[in-house]
């Protein structure tokens, strides 16, 4: 009994003596233990042989180790920061604060001189995609969970398959894990040594995801496949050629509706002084550019003066381009066309050297070239629906011009001047005779269909070139929506831009940008004929006589 009293304390040190050489591998610098205990070093080794095929292969077994070193070191491959020395045959990473082990992650207090890149070509930086992604398929951040499920589909990595699946059993987020079933999917279909029936079904999966990457994939199917999968798989690729061309027509319409939504602000503002004046008004166009300078001058003093107002800088820019170019609009009225009423062919004449005059005075300030105009962040990107691809600056356009239509119909609806206005355009010397200054209201109009001109280019500005020549791509499409649609109509108006805007884009793919147009044209002259006040004349005794 006293001897193993005595002994008790014997076998404690030895137990702890023993313990601490257990922990000596796992505290030294080259034990090189992944996450989880996994031993990297001897992957990261592949590195240092300086051959493309040993990288690679090296990729494909970081990528199964799902560890955090290892998500490291193919971040600073990806990077060119992973590096290694051609005599020791170690493997180093670059940070910011010097050389650490590629392996460990251990700071090197001395990195040996001549460290030489790990080259990467195609193939390896394909494996560099994949690797990437599948370290981050068990992220916790479920964005970058979807990316790497993304990058597994295109890179189609069967080593990457177990980890996909591992990922599926516990996603909890219904978009991720449709996107890592398509993944699995992807790597399914090329694997020959899969069951046939989950090959099937993988086929079925990227069918019904629908778009190119689907055809792409199921074409790809090995020759050798067994005949009910090359059925199968050419049935997906019928079912997806189908799906897309109905996506690629509401593609067209959706552009065909933004195109519209530009001609609908181009066009309003003629359609009120070409409906109360009767002015043929070339200078239109260069109202639109003046408004776009506008919203170029308003940034670049935000730019400079304060960068923090950025994102509200169109809304800035919208009161602006409005009374400058509301002004302008009436200072040509009050200085030129007032003295060419009733004489159509010298009011274009003059308008047309306005607008020359213009562009001239633009380029003389601004130069001859396209100038920057920024979008807000609230105005950046785009989002998915099915196939139909929707970007927020257009998206925003459209809302705008509806704004901006419908404004326009409450002032001429429930304001004196909308109901003076709307007096002179039905009969002109009955208005004048109850006591209404038409002269005055011409000016108004003038400038307001200027203004609103204004703050088309305001929006233009986020779409198209920034240039002295802006305008005149919208002039001629202005004039055929206001004839087509009515004119001094807005319904009219909006009808026709919307319609024009739509059968144009419709026309494109069959008959391109140019033939498009001509038989737009060639439908307008020929509706005119039979319908020459429009799809929605005025009325009133002036108009009708």
């Amino acid at each position: 009994m006293r001897l193993s009293i005595r002994l008790a304390p014997l076998v404690r040190a030895c137990a702890l003596f023993l313990g601490m050489l257990a922990l000596v591998p796992a505290l030294s610098p080259g034990a090189a233990r992944a996450q989880g205990g996994e031993d990297i070093s001897g992957i990261v080794a592949k590195f240092a042989n300086d051959s493309y095929s040993d990288t690679t292969d090296a990729l494909v077994a970081l990528s199964a180790t799902g560890s955090a070193r290892a998500a490291a070191v193919v971040d600073a491959l990806a990077d060119g920061r992973l590096v290694f020395d051609p005599a020791t045959k170690s493997v180093f990473i670059r940070t910011p604060s010097g050389i650490v082990d590629a392996a460990t992650g251990a700071p090197v207090a001395s990195p040996p001189a001549g460290l030489s890149p790990v080259r990467a070509n195609n193939r390896v930086r394909r494996a560099i995609e994949a690797a990437a992604g599948a370290l981050t398929l068990l992220n916790a951040d479920p964005a970058r969970r979807a990316d790497a499920a993304a990058a597994v589909f295109k890179s189609r990595d069967a080593a990457a398959l177990a980890t996909v699946e591992a990922a599926i059993a516990k996603e909890a987020v219904p978009a991720v894990k449709a996107a890592l079933e398509q993944a699995r999917a992807a790597i399914l279909i090329g694997k020959a040594d899969a069951p046939e029936a989950e090959r099937r079904a993988a086929i079925q999966a990227i069918a019904a995801r629908g778009d190119q990457d689907s055809i792409g994939l199921l074409r790809s199917l090995p020759a050798d496949s067994p005949p009910a999968l090359k059925a199968a798989a050419d049935a997906g690729i019928a079912k997806v050629e189908q799906n897309l061309k109905f996506w690629a027509v509401a593609q067209n319409v959706w552009y065909g509706l933004s195109l519209g939504s530009v001609l609908l602000l181009a066009a309003i503002g003629l359609a009120i002084t070409f409906g109360v004046m009767g002015v043929i008004n070339m200078a239109h166009g260069e109202m639109v550019m003046l408004g776009a300078y506008t919203t170029f001058v308003v940034q670049e003093l935000i730019r400079t003066s304060a960068p923090w107002l950025f994102d509200w800088s169109l809304a800035i820019a919208l009161p602006l381009a409005f009374v400058f170019t509301g002004l302008v609009g009436i200072l040509i009225e009050r200085t030129v066309i007032r003295f060419l009423y009733g004489r159509p062919l010298e009011t274009l004449l003059a308008t047309w050297g306005v607008s020359l005059i213009l562009q001239q005075a633009v380029r003389s300030v601004f130069g001859p070239t396209n100038q920057e105009v920024g979008a807000p962040s609230w105005m950046s990107g785009a989002f998915q629906v099915g196939q139909l691809s929707i970007t927020y600056n257009r998206l925003w356009i459209i809302v705008f011009a509806l704004m901006v239509f419908f404004a326009l119909l409450l002032v001429l609806k429930r304001t004196p001047l909308g109901l003076y206005v709307r007096a002179v355009t039905q009969n002109r010397r009955m208005a004048a005779a109850m006591g209404i200054r038409t002269g005055r209201i011409d000016a108004l109009t003038f400038g307001l269909g200027s203004g609103i001109a204004g703050i088309a280019g305001v929006a233009l500005s986020q779409i198209d070139n920034v240039s002295p020549n802006l305008g005149q791509g919208y002039i001629i499409d202005s004039f055929m929506v206001v004839v087509f649609g009515g004119v001094g109509n807005l319904w009219g108006t909006l009808v026709g831009a919307f319609t024009l805007g739509v059968a144009n884009k419709l026309l494109e793919p069959f008959a391109g940008a140019v033939l498009g147009k001509i038989l737009l044209l060639v439908f307008i002259i020929l509706f005119i004929q039979k319908r020459p006040r429009g799809l929605f004349a005025l009325k009133g005794r002036a108009v009708e006589s």
